[in-house]
């Protein structure tokens, strides 16, 4: 007999909250996490991000509220203090994931863990056996090799930058995508001289190139370098060459480097289990099952969608098929990477799901589009006026009139997109679309409208 129903490597989101759904269900779960739980997204990503995000608007709000007419003198930030919020927010959600374990009955053991073979795990030196496994052992940032970058203080990813001790005069960042994006829209509230280098011809890769446009221009206070390669870096000073091909030099006081991040498949026996893994990371189907009997991978490690709430969904669905395979399967309880939406939590917001426009055209669709300016959205109007860089972009099939994405550029992007996918989640056509019905006064009415503005 196993010692356990299933042992998960790695607490972060995939696995801490496939953990909870199998131990409510009763199960004999061991969590095993070398660090900390939460995972990246909690300790190091995204909830730090966003806190000190939080923090920059409100500095930036407070300069800038006389149009709304509120005065306010002596506006000033305490980096100490922004720092110690985001502390205390991440130290408080850490300890909810932990409480939240222990009310499922889930075991956490704080330990380096390897997988064997399929059933045997090695944690902290002990073999444990369990009936499934799941491997959730997350990503790592990607440092390419650039002359200079290896072992220079100067020199900074992700987790560094969160850490600084203050706010640098000059920010150099590698990189144009979700991570370098939010960097730099925070140092640039707080001050900072941004500059973004990014090789590929816009920001935000996955965003339709439309609004990644609007957003790049919207953001204030930072300086894009697009179409660039870096070649070197001296110091803090980076070398790059330009979409003519002329070398130049950013000169800072800190470079981050942004550049993504990928699976993490070394280190836990991946290799010498006989686990496969492919270019994107654990080859896993749409269940999450990989090539192992009753082992499943879930999160970032599958390479399949590397966001937080993406994993949370890989770990229901591994959940799921452990805890009741027929009824999992009778229920449809698999991965659909295009309804997965994403958010960019910049100055201003922008948020998406489903296809971009050029992504849809090469997939054989005859593409019909709608953009609509935020500014039918009277509650848009009221807090940014008819000017406030915002709007939405919906993409539809001429012959289905199935909706295939929407981007969204403007505060409240984030909250508001998992109604366009749910849109897509359960196929509604345009005309499902026109027939719901907003809360107004809400930024949400831009989706609707733009539903109406796509011409018959």
């Amino acid at each position: 007999m196993a010692d356990y129903d299933v042992i998960i490597l790695g607490g972060g989101p995939g696995g801490y909250l496939a953990a909870e759904r199998l131990g409510h269900r009763k199960l004999k779960v061991l969590l095993v996490e070398q660090e900390s739980l939460g995972g990246t997204c909690l300790n190091v990503g995204c909830i730090p991000t966003k806190s000190l995000l939080n923090s920059a608007k409100l500095y930036a709000h407070a300069q800038h509220s006389e149009r709304f007419g509120v005065t306010a003198t002596g506006v000033a930030y305490d980096w100490t203090q922004v720092q110690a919020w985001k502390a205390d927010v991440v130290g408080k959600l850490v300890a909810g994931v932990g409480a939240s374990e222990k009310r499922a009955g889930v075991e956490v053991a704080y330990a380096h863990g390897s997988l064997v073979a399929p059933g045997v795990v090695e944690v902290a030196g002990e073999t444990k056996t369990a009936d499934h496994v799941i491997v959730a052992t997350g990503s790592v940032p990607v440092l390419p090799p650039i002359p200079g970058a290896a072992d220079n203080p100067l020199v900074v990813d992700s987790t560094g930058l969160l850490a600084v001790e203050s706010v640098p005069q000059r920010l150099v960042v590698i990189g144009g995508g979700v991570i370098g994006v939010e960097f730099a829209s925070l140092f640039a509230a707080f001050g900072s001289q941004v500059e973004v280098i990014e090789m590929l011809p816009e920001i935000v890769p996955f965003m339709d190139d439309d609004l990644a446009a609007r957003l790049r221009k919207a953001l204030t206070g930072v300086t894009f370098r697009l179409g660039c390669r870096v070649t070197g870096i001296e110091g803090a000073t980076v070398v790059y060459t330009d979409a003519k091909g002329t070398e130049r030099r950013a000169e800072a006081d800190l470079v981050l480097m942004a550049v993504g991040r990928r699976p993490l498949v070394q280190g836990w026996g991946a290799e010498e289990a006989g686990l496969e893994v492919g270019p994107r990371g654990v080859a896993v189907d749409d269940t999450m099952r990989t090539n192992l009997p009753n082992v499943w991978a879930v999160g970032d490690v599958t390479g399949r969608s590397l966001l937080a709430h993406a994993a949370y969904r890989m770990g229901e669905i591994a959940a799921a098929h452990i805890i009741d395979p027929v009824a999992a399967r009778r229920n449809g309880q698999r991965l659909r990477t295009d309804t997965i939406p994403w958010a960019v939590y910049s100055m201003p917001e922008a948020a998406g799901v489903g296809l971009t426009e050029a992504r849809a055209k090469e997939r054989g669709h005859d593409v019909i589009t709608a953009t609509v300016p935020l500014a039918v959205s009277g509650r848009f109007v009221a807090e940014n006026g008819v000017r406030g860089p915002g709007a939405v972009k919906l993409i539809a099939d001429r012959g289905t009139r199935a909706v295939l994405g929407v981007h969204m550029l403007g505060s409240y992007a984030p909250e508001t997109i998992w109604g366009a996918a749910t849109v897509l989640e359960t196929e509604l056509t345009i005309d499902d679309l026109r027939q719901v019905v907003f809360p107004h006064p809400t930024v949400s009415e831009g989706i609707r409208e733009a539903a109406w503005a796509i011409t018959d």
